[in-house]
């Protein structure tokens, strides 16, 4: 597949229960594809992504609740993450989307399947598995706010790869563009036994896990496939973030499933 220059997405929000619920709507006349990134992740994410599909596929990338520039939730229920991907979709005027989801996203993406399967054509789920036990508590530790970017990474330990894109600069300094005492809430809700949910939909799926993931494991992620019709498992040479490791990687296999459907 050829890479191509990421497409330049509209920023747009909407309100939902009062809340401010921001997105990226990269256009195009393709068939919609939604994308749900992981805790401290945002609808920026998937730029790379958006660029490899071309004009095949329109993504439509939220900031999630808490995320980005989404306005923070009173709570981060189960319920309250797949209401708003729903609203999102319905806000778009589209009644039926493949629902790509990492981490968070992907157990979003597969509860809304669950949930309200009308809207969700086919799912892709990467690096997150239907058991979660998670724990972002390391973060309660992080600098709330640091004089210069430096600083702040510096603060951020060996997390600051993985967040340095969700790095900003406020009136008081810089900080994260998601709040970690948010973060660790919205896990704790995360975890848990979602098999029923992974179960309840039988459109057709992709789980996509790293090879040297320590949050879904190899012998899960196959039980998960085995029990699950239409569902293909592919491994890539990375850790949790496929996407970002192995970009390339990770979008074609991509394209091969959404070229299959």
């Amino acid at each position: 597949m050829t890479s191509t220059i990421p497409p330049e997405p509209k920023r747009a929000a909407m309100m939902v229960t009062g809340r401010r619920l921001s997105y990226l709507d990269f256009g195009g006349p393709g068939r919609p594809l939604l994308a749900l990134h992981g805790h401290f992740g945002e609808g920026r994410t998937f730029t790379r992504l958006a660029g490899e599909l071309g004009p095949s596929w329109r993504v439509i990338a939220p900031d999630q609740r808490g995320h980005g520039r989404s306005d923070s939730p009173p709570d981060f229920c189960r319920t309250g993450y797949v209401e708003d991907a729903a609203a999102v979709l319905e806000h778009s005027g589209i009644d039926g989307a493949v629902v790509l989801g990492h981490s968070l996203g992907g157990v979003n993406a597969y509860q809304l399947a669950a949930r309200v399967p009308g809207l969700v054509d086919a799912l892709i789920v990467e690096d997150i598995g239907a058991e979660v036990d998670g724990d972002l508590s390391f973060g309660l530790s992080w600098p709330h706010r640091a004089a210069t970017r430096a600083e702040l990474l510096e603060g951020l330990g060996p997390s600051a790869g993985y967040l340095e894109g969700a790095v900003r600069e406020y009136p008081d300094g810089w900080g994260l563009a998601s709040d970690p005492k948010d973060m660790n809430a919205s896990q704790h809700h995360l975890n848990g036994d979602h098999w029923k949910d992974w179960l309840a939909s039988d459109c057709p799926a992709l789980l996509i896990r790293g090879s040297r993931s320590v949050v879904l494991g190899a012998e899960h992620a196959r039980d998960m496939a085995a029990r699950r019709p239409r569902t293909r498992l592919v491994e890539l040479p990375a850790g949790h973030t496929v996407h970002e490791t192995v970009p390339v990687e990770f979008a074609a296999t991509v394209s091969r499933f959404l070229g299959s459907l």
